[in-house]
């Protein structure tokens, strides 16, 4: 008797397992360690089962992006939404920014680490979306005279600066005598109460 076909929601239940154990697999044996059968095998199924969902691993990884951009936008967007004056809000997204990170490294490497597959727009709407917060909050002090400078340049630095300071972190490479919440609260003081302005 043949298998009853998945619903919809079933689908999308094994899609996100799959990208769930890709995710863990990555953190703990790296891209190569990621295969196919070993993602089958770990989820006890049949080597060919995971080919019924996505082309290849590439595929998988590319889903992992988009849902952790995804995640990373509404994060920053709900960061962003708490609080009130344009400096504020900046602090809040560094914030937002360094929590996303800390809480899904594992994606968060995956989304910055791994070169998007060719014929991939360098900004997929997820991933525009996330830029867009940032871009839009420095846009918006510049406009409300609270920053002076280029919005583009502004919230490139603001991205950059962060982005680094977390990359560092989670390489262990902040090992001279400061961690990474003293660097990020110094380069928001700096940049946001006075010497950037």
């Amino acid at each position: 008797m043949p298998r009853a076909a998945l619903s919809e929601v079933e689908v999308e239940q094994f899609r996100d397992a799959l990208c769930a154990v890709a995710t863990r697999l990555f953190a703990e044996k790296g891209y190569d360690g990621v295969t196919m059968r070993a993602l089958a095998a770990d989820l006890g199924c049949s080597p060919m089962t995971p080919y019924r969902y996505f082309e290849n691993k590439d595929e998988i990884f590319e889903a992992v992006r988009h849902a952790g951009f995804e995640r990373f936008a509404v994060a920053l967007e709900a960061a962003r939404d708490s609080a009130a004056g344009h400096l504020a809000r900046l602090r809040a997204l560094c914030h937002g920014y360094v929590h996303f990170a800390l809480e899904e490294q594992h994606a968060y490497r995956i989304m910055f680490e791994l070169d998007p597959p060719r014929g991939t727009s360098p900004a997929d709407p997820e991933e525009a979306r996330a830029w867009l917060v940032m871009r839009g909050a420095v846009e918006d002090a510049v406009a409300g005279g609270a920053l002076k400078g280029n919005p583009d340049i502004l919230a490139h630095l603001y991205w950059s600066n962060v982005h680094g300071l977390v990359a560092l972190h989670l390489a262990g490479k902040l090992v001279l005598g400061r961690d990474l919440e003293e660097l990020i609260e110094a380069f928001m003081e700096r940049e946001l109460r006075g010497d950037a302005r």
